[in-house]
């Protein structure tokens, strides 16, 4: 195992910070959710903790309030943070010799999109004691985060519950929009998925699926149709 580096941990405890301070302010409203939604602060802190992933949560949360399967909630799950496996793959090349087997596993526990960002961009590889200080504090801003949000929400007063009640929604727009703006397939995939979505939720025909289910088959519909529509090509290759 690494030998601690005090240096390199509060490197990591600096550069992790802002991520913490977003963190907070994104999962207190998913704890209004999760309250509003019928589960205790206790399951939504646990959901936090073992989970940090923002998209996964809400729909897992979707899939759970709708009495969904176990089936639905893996399939969903499996289908929302497949991009994770890819980042961990990337990131383990940065990853210094000595770090060991089992503080991979560590690290690989919050690789989040922020984590994965900014741990990318550091100019030199990345210790065990780095990625422990890089991730502690955006690991307890989230579960903290949540747990605020859920005991606020039975306090205030419902016009501003509701209201905070979309600010995730708002961040996961923030997400895309930026992006939609620069690519077309981005674009088209958004709309193609909210479109199949609305399609499900409206015609009476389908009114039978469930949120879970609704969930996997917008999502891969509109990842397959953007794929095959718009192509990443190699570098040098050119269209037949």
């Amino acid at each position: 195992m690494e030998h601690m580096n005090k240096q390199e941990f509060r490197c990591g405890l600096k550069d992790g910070a802002p991520i913490a301070a977003g963190y907070l302010s994104v999962s207190f409203s998913f704890g209004i959710m999760v309250l509003g939604g019928g589960l205790s602060i206790f399951q939504g802190a646990l959901m936090s903790l073992t989970n940090m992933t923002s998209a996964g949560q809400f729909a897992g949360l979707q899939v759970i309030i709708a009495g969904g399967t176990l089936l639905e909630m893996a399939v969903t799950q499996f289908i929302i943070n497949l991009r994770y496996a890819l980042m961990s793959l990337s990131l383990s090349q940065k990853l210094s010799d000595a770090v060991t087997f089992r503080e991979r596993l560590v690290i690989a526990f919050a690789n989040t999109d922020e984590i994965f960002a900014v741990a990318v961009g550091r100019g030199k590889s990345l210790t065990f004691s780095y990625m422990l200080g890089l991730q502690l504090l955006p690991v307890l801003g989230w579960t903290s985060g949540t747990v605020l949000g859920a005991a606020a929400s039975g306090l205030m007063p419902p016009a501003l519950g509701s209201a905070l009640n979309v600010a995730l929604y708002g961040m996961f727009i923030a997400v895309v929009a930026p992006n939609a703006r620069k690519s077309r397939a981005v674009l088209f995939a958004a709309a193609l998925a909210a479109a199949i979505s609305c399609m499900i939720y409206y015609v009476p025909a389908l009114s039978g699926i469930s949120s879970g289910t609704a969930i996997i088959l917008s999502t891969v519909a509109a990842s397959a149709a953007a794929a095959f529509l718009f192509p990443v090509r190699e570098e040098g290759e050119t269209e037949a």
